[in-house]
């Protein structure tokens, strides 16, 4: 059984109303794979003729006691990220062909009032 962490939780909820908010179109939530999980997939721009598919891992923090949510996003977990897109995208060719790999830091005064949201495009490169 999987016990999930609601302060995550709380965190990609608010993560994906950004993203609607922003004109994103979430398509799937929660994507996992043997070896790896993406929070968010979402297409930028659905409406014009140039959409990319946009992968995003969402990180929450309610302190930076443990460093800020971005700092947790590290070599290994933005490797598996990719993996995990690739394959996404291989069981997806419907999808756009432009992909990018985000990354949404959730910052909370409590467990569910955002203080901060910080959306940092193409984590990737």
């Amino acid at each position: 059984m999987r016990v999930t962490n609601p302060i995550a939780k709380i965190g990609e909820e608010l993560a994906a109303e950004y993203l609607r908010k922003k004109g994103y179109k979430i398509i799937d939530r929660n994507f996992r794979k043997g070896y790896g999980e993406v929070d968010i997939v979402a297409i930028e721009d659905p409406n014009s003729s140039e959409k990319t598919l946009v992968f995003v891992e969402v990180k929450t923090r309610t302190s930076n006691l443990y460093g800020s949510p971005l700092e947790a996003i590290n070599y290994w977990k933005l490797k598996t990220i990719i993996k995990t897109a690739q394959y996404y995208k291989l069981i997806h060719p419907n999808l756009p062909d432009a992909l990018r790999i985000d990354a949404i830091s959730v910052e909370l005064f409590h467990a569910n009032k955002p203080k901060e949201i910080k959306h940092i495009k193409n984590i990737s490169t």
